[in-house]
């Protein structure tokens, strides 16, 4: 761990986007030996996913986003910035809703889904990045590795969640494995400009932290809880809970 904490915190960035990237990677890679994914286990991943990202919201973005001086009140800052990043996913899922025709051989459901998922992947490598800029500045990353941890967890079904629908379009395996490692991959430079960005403009930490909050809340609003509880609604909801404690536990304990 020590040998981590001493790096800059662009490489720590590169080092924890590549992680996150890997576990997109690994849940793509599934199609390779299926064209289906046990849906009980889908729903129970995805709910503890979404649980933990609710939780990191709050326990990882906005609780440190209040203790930063801004020109407004803390209060002002911290809810103007959440509710930018929340505008900002659902302006990028009606953009995208609009598209009638798909690209790169997915239909427009397919099409829909990647780039959903990519859009949102976009903010949540910077929440990362600018956690882990918020860490080194408070004296610990701890907190900001457990959230990427966490990031990483969403990532794997997430992966199966787009490499499966293209899959059972038609798409050949491989084709459908690179478009969901692609959309997984934009998390590796955002990641890397939000620590950067955050680093170097100070005032910019509780703006950045807040509006990556209330993109991860958007999204698990627009994406994660829709999908859970299309399938078992009592799984889903267990799986919410146990991913928002443990996520809460290893933050507070640890963090």
């Amino acid at each position: 761990m020590q040998w981590f904490t001493v790096l800059d915190p662009w490489l720590q960035a590169l080092l924890v986007s590549l992680f996150m990237y890997a576990a997109t990677a690994l849940g793509a890679m599934l199609v390779f030996f299926s064209k289906k994914f046990n849906k009980m286990a889908l729903t129970a991943i995805t709910g503890a996913a979404a649980g933990i990202m609710i939780a990191a919201s709050f326990f990882s973005l906005l609780l440190p986003a209040l203790e930063y001086e801004s020109f407004l009140p803390r209060y002002l800052t911290v809810t103007l910035a959440f509710l930018l990043g929340g505008a900002f996913i659902i302006c990028s899922d009606l953009l995208f809703g609009r598209r009638k025709h798909g690209f790169g051989g997915m239909g427009r459901e397919g099409c829909l889904l990647f780039l959903a998922v990519t859009v949102h992947n976009i903010p949540e490598g910077m929440a990362v990045g600018v956690a882990l800029a918020a860490g080194n500045a408070q004296g610990s990353v701890l907190a900001a590795l457990i959230f990427a941890f966490g990031i990483a967890v969403q990532n794997f079904p997430e992966g199966a969640c787009v490499a499966f629908p293209l899959r059972a379009q038609g798409m050949k395996p491989l084709r459908a494995f690179l478009f969901s490692q692609g959309s997984g991959a934009v998390e590796i430079p955002a990641c890397v400009l939000g620590a950067v960005a955050a680093t170097f403009i100070t005032g910019l930490m509780p703006w950045a932290l807040a509006f990556s909050a209330g993109a991860m809340i958007a999204v698990v609003c627009a994406e994660l809880v829709p999908a859970c509880f299309a399938g078992n609604k009592s799984v889903a909801s267990a799986g919410i809970l146990l991913g928002f404690c443990v996520m809460m536990i290893l933050d507070v304990a640890l963090g």
